[in-house]
């Protein structure tokens, strides 16, 4: 009986380990690799159990609340014990979310217009830091996601929604007239355009009626021809915009606005342009200029009855000197206000390709995330654009943007003013830096 007892013993054992090992088995598959075993974090690795409210505000209205209503609502899915609420404030988020800071009752994540609002808050220790959510980011949107959302080294933000102001968008048949292709590299785009008017029509479109094109134009040179280093500084004052590398840029810049006969209408004509009529003049079928070079909205500008692709197309702005890939843009960023396990779980959700999916895919939409699928966006223009955001191996915010609003955001005076003289007098590249820095230091006081 002894013996038999022993047997039924050991069979009992061996049945028990075998059990242990298919359960363990069974739960290595479960979730395994369809989590993200590449090494991104996805929306499912962000969350564990947690519950509650959460307060986002944002200036989306209309389709873009809805889609990004769509991206909470995937959030939800995946935590059904926790409920978000979505406030549009509209162009007024910026008076309503200072109001309700000093009122004490912010919500507890807001989506910033302006990286300079994330700056004034976290200024007022208003802010949470994202550590928490650091490694995240990096991963998932990159070590410039990290550096723009940084303050003084402290992560407050980082880009949801971005926007790629580094396209040059032109008219496929005016370039094929002209027997030249989508250039790489500044020195072959200025040699295209040189071309392009030896086939007849002026190569280069400029809204110089409204300021801001050209301080996107400069910020394209000026981030590749000085670096992101140099870029960061002059963005916050720390170099003068008498600096040589400032000047280098000018000279350059000076080559597209220097180059009169080259200009629909001329300086003259190009100062009375306004941005819509600028993408105008190229998206026509009788082209007044081949190319305009701004951001990805240019399509969405005016009504133009063309065929992306066939009719227009678009290139990355061309390197300088062997930069690398590299945009510059803006977007929407952000941030933390009140700490909860829940709202942690928010921001390292909206830190993932998947939640940036769902609103790739509705269209009106780009992202830093290095692993969205490009297919995912709506069209081809969209996929190339887009692309660029994921791709770029260095990505800066718009650089007017980050200035104190009466040096770099007003109409008639600071940088908007002062690039419209450097239009009219390109030659005078000493004397506009100086009264850029002379603009820049009162500002900054």
């Amino acid at each position: 009986m002894k013996a038999k007892s022993q047997r039924w013993y050991l069979l009992a054992l061996l049945l028990t380990l075998v059990l242990a090992a298919l359960a363990a088995g069974c739960g290595g598959d479960d979730g395994g690799d369809e989590a993200g075993g590449d090494g991104g974090t996805t929306a499912a690795e962000t969350t564990e159990s947690v519950s509650g409210n959460v307060s986002v505000m944002a200036v989306w209205t209309g389709p873009e609340q809805a889609s990004f209503r769509a991206v909470l609502d995937g959030f939800e899915e995946a935590n059904p014990d926790v409920t978000v609420n979505y406030t549009s404030a509209g162009d007024q988020l910026p008076t309503q979310l200072s109001t309700a800071v000093e009122g004490g009752n912010p919500p507890d994540i807001a989506v910033l217009p302006q990286p300079g609002l994330m700056r004034d808050f976290a200024a007022k220790d208003a802010l949470t830091p994202l550590d928490f959510a650091a490694d995240d980011i990096e991963t998932n949107l990159g070590e410039s996601a990290v550096e723009l959302g940084s303050v003084d080294g402290t992560l407050y933000g980082f880009l949801f929604k971005a926007a790629n102001k580094s396209t040059v968008w032109y008219n496929t048949a005016a370039f094929e007239d002209a027997g030249v292709e989508a250039p790489e590299t500044w020195e072959d785009f200025l040699a295209a355009a040189e071309t392009i008017k030896a086939s007849g029509v002026p190569a280069y479109s400029i809204g110089g009626a409204d300021g801001w094109t050209l301080t996107d134009l400069f910020e394209n040179i000026y981030l590749r021809s000085a670096g992101p280093e140099l870029y960061d500084q002059l963005s916050t004052h720390e170099i003068p915009w008498t600096h040589e590398s400032v000047k280098e840029a000018l000279t350059e810049m000076a080559k597209v606005l220097g180059d009169t006969d080259n200009i629909a209408g001329g300086t003259a004509g190009a100062l009375q342009t306004d941005f819509p009529t600028s993408v105008s003049n190229v998206f026509t079928a009788d082209a007044k200029a081949a190319q305009v070079l701004e951001g990805d909205f240019v399509p969405g500008v005016v009504d133009h009855g063309l065929e992306a692709e066939t009719d227009f197309n678009v290139f990355p702005f061309p390197a300088i000197g062997g930069s690398g890939a590299a945009v510059v843009g803006g977007g929407d960023t952000v941030v933390l206000f009140t700490d909860s396990p829940a709202a942690q779980a928010l921001i390292r959700y909206l830190a993932t390709a998947e939640a940036a999916q769902i609103w790739a895919e509705r269209g009106g939409f780009a992202s830093l995330a290095k692993d969205l699928d490009t297919s995912v966006y709506p069209d081809a223009i969209t996929q190339t654009t887009a692309g660029a955001l994921s791709e770029a191996e260095v990505f800066r915010f718009d650089l007017s943007d980050l200035q104190p609003a009466a040096f770099g955001g007003t109409v008639g005076q600071g940088l908007f003013k002062l690039f419209q003289d450097f239009l009219q007098n390109p030659d005078d590249v000493d004397g506009i830096a100086q009264q850029m820095e002379d603009a820049a230091a009162a500002a900054f006081g």
